[in-house]
């Protein structure tokens, strides 16, 4: 099983949102160097949670200052641009970085319908040529003919390569499960933003009808889970606090910066809100490293994936980091993982 990292820039309280993109910057090292497979950021906008609105420029400044983990989206949301534009992003990331490119398609619009008006005034249109915009992308990114007859054939995405972005699509429902599957390409399900539900529908769905190509000869599977491990039961258990809350807020349609395990105590909550909380903190995973990377394989088990990519946020960058540490050491990713702090 791979391990690797699902990073949203998550704003916190009390810091300005910029800092989140630079601590997103250091995380991104600080997995490499512990052995972490790939290193995923997310496209949300007009958000007070989420920082991470342009993925393809995190993109490249984590591809220019690592060596060796492999660097994507997750994802760009496709309805929001022209499938040549993103084609010509990911080549140049692919230039900048050979061989360690992903790019995770979505369709959602990751932001309200206003937002994702402006961003394109005809993204519900283009949502539902969602698997058209994906076809034309992936002949563009590998360089090969569009479909016939069509009106862009002359047109090539630049700068052309040896190697090619590995493209995944990602999804919280049996859609994307659908075009990943129809195109054989790998898929992953967000997890995080169900809490499992649809996962193992949508993952067999993948599995079952996956066609095989050039690029991929068997469906590659892989969920995005929120983890977070600390030392002790009691510090994991203070941490996640943060997430729980955060957790109910986004359940209420309210996106605000994640708060402190303090700002978390200093809440007053109705019994209904101290009900909730206690189920989203039931299903959260967390806890020490061999307790949260034996759920992890677990899971990964049951759901026959071959990946799992931990989102972990917490309102102290440095417990976010040693989580990753941990979790690092928890499954032997690297030699590295034993002396990095």
């Amino acid at each position: 099983m791979r391990l690797s990292v699902l990073d949203q820039s998550t704003v916190v309280s009390g810091r300005s949102p910029d800092v989140s993109i630079r601590e997103s910057l250091a995380l991104a090292k600080h997995a490499e160097a512990l052995g972490y497979h790939r290193y995923w950021v997310a496209e949300h906008h007009n958000s007070a949670s989420i920082a991470g609105s342009a993925p393809e420029i995190l993109i490249a400044a984590i591809a220019a200052t690592t060596q060796r983990i492999r660097v994507g989206s997750a994802g760009v949301m496709l309805p929001h641009y022209s499938a040549l534009k993103v084609a010509e992003q990911f080549r140049v990331l692919e230039a900048i970085a050979p061989g360690r490119i992903d790019v995770g398609l979505g369709r959602a619009p990751g932001s309200d319908g206003l937002t994702a008006h402006a961003l394109n005034p005809n993204a519900a249109v283009a949502a539902e040529h969602f698997p058209a915009a994906v076809r034309d992308l992936l002949a563009w990114m590998a360089g090969e003919p569009l479909v016939e007859r069509h009106p862009f054939a002359s047109i090539t995405a630049q700068p052309q390569g040896p190697t090619v972005p590995e493209t995944w699509i990602l999804g919280s429902s049996e859609y994307g499960a659908q075009v990943a599957a129809h195109f054989g390409l790998p898929y992953c399900f967000a997890h995080f933003i169900t809490d499992g539900a649809g996962c193992a529908e949508a993952l067999s769905l993948y599995q079952a009808g996956f066609r095989p190509n050039a690029r991929h000869s068997a469906p590659l599977g892989a969920v995005c889970v929120w983890a977070l491990a600390a030392e002790t039961q009691a510090e994991a258990e203070r941490l996640v606090s943060s997430r729980v809350l955060a957790r109910l807020w986004r359940d209420r349609g309210v996106f605000a910066p994640l708060p402190s395990p303090e700002e978390v105590m200093s809440h007053h909550y109705s019994d209904s809100d101290t009900a909730r909380m206690a189920r989203i903190r039931e299903r959260a995973i967390y806890g020490t490293p061999d307790v949260v990377a034996a759920r992890l394989r677990a899971l990964a088990a049951e759901l026959q994936v071959e990946e799992v990519a931990v989102l972990t946020a917490t309102h102290d960058p440095e417990a976010r980091r040693r989580s990753y540490t941990l979790l690092a050491r928890a499954f032997g990713l690297s030699e590295v993982a034993l002396a990095a702090e």
